[in-house]
């Protein structure tokens, strides 16, 4: 009975469910609960053409979006050692990893790219928040130094598109250290007068909003994004004060003046090329 129970039947549930998810032709908006077709979701972009509900969407996806089509050019990354501290909770860091590269086909929570946007040349590092929450370690500070580095090598402008939880915990002190990190490459760009554009997606939280994400020459969000350093909960008990509904969300942030344009999905290509344009119209 042991053997069904610990080897036959979770081998069937796991055949049941991918069978599942591969019949499934309609998604539920989780904003407004209507009832999307799949193809049609993907084809606006993971946008609910009801409720305007911005969706995930993965780093891959946002790259295509944004690029002119076969101009994307992948940044590599150096190998590094993944498991610094041998960190275990309820289960070991390395295999967290090793399960989340299963799952997402990605070496970490951000890609990297150089590529030309409507014939305009910058790099783009994106992050994917399904790959361990989007949480920012050694990795993904790596990445954004050697994006800045490229973006000044070739002398355009960099975009950043956070999708993440803040500083990846099982990487402690080393996750922590990515926050000064990454502002130092960051300021880089400002001392060779390079353009740097954050589009805050949903969500940019903790260490992420902390550093490089609010350093940006102009700061994007997407419609409804949640944006901030502590949780709404976390807040409301320090302060003791009922927070607005749309706090710490995209509109409400442009409105206090954290935030300079909330664009929709479908509209970010043209205006982030209208953007660096201008911005950098005397460069070159």
């Amino acid at each position: 009975m042991n053997w069904i129970k610990e080897t036959v039947l979770p081998k069937f549930k796991a055949f049941v469910k991918q069978k599942e998810n591969e019949e499934t032709l309609w998604i539920k908006c989780k904003n407004c609960d209507q009832m999307i077709f799949h193809k049609e979701f993907k084809k606006n972009h993971n946008v609910c053409k009801s409720c305007n509900y911005h969706g995930y969407i993965s780093a891959y996806d946002r790259i295509k979006l944004l690029f002119d089509e076969n101009t994307p050019e992948k940044i590599e990354q150096n190998p590094i050692k993944e498991d610094p501290l041998n960190f275990k909770d309820l289960k070991k860091y390395s295999d967290r990893i090793k399960d989340a590269k299963n799952k997402t086909n990605l070496d970490d929570a951000i890609l990297t790219y150089y590529g030309l946007i409507n014939k305009t040349p910058c790099v783009i590092s994106c992050f994917d928040f399904s790959f361990m929450g989007g949480s920012m370690g050694r990795a993904v500070g790596n990445s954004i130094i050697t994006a800045t580095n490229e973006a000044v090598k070739r002398k355009c402008a960099l975009i950043i598109i956070p999708s993440s939880g803040g500083a990846r915990m099982q990487e402690g002190i080393f996750s922590l250290m990515q926050l000064p990190r990454s502002v130092i490459a960051i300021n880089q760009l400002k001392e060779n007068s390079l353009p740097y554009i954050v589009l805050l997606t949903n969500p940019t939280t903790g260490g992420v909003t902390a550093s490089f994400a609010m350093l940006g020459d102009i700061h994007i969000a997407e419609p409804g994004a949640i944006i901030g350093f502590a949780g709404r909960r976390v807040i409301e008990k320090t302060v003791k004060e009922n927070l607005p509904e749309d706090f710490q969300k995209s509109e409400y942030l442009k409105t206090h003046g954290m935030v300079d344009l909330v664009i929709p999905r479908h509209e970010q290509k043209k205006k982030i090329s209208d953007i660096i344009k201008i911005l950098t119209h005397n460069i070159n």
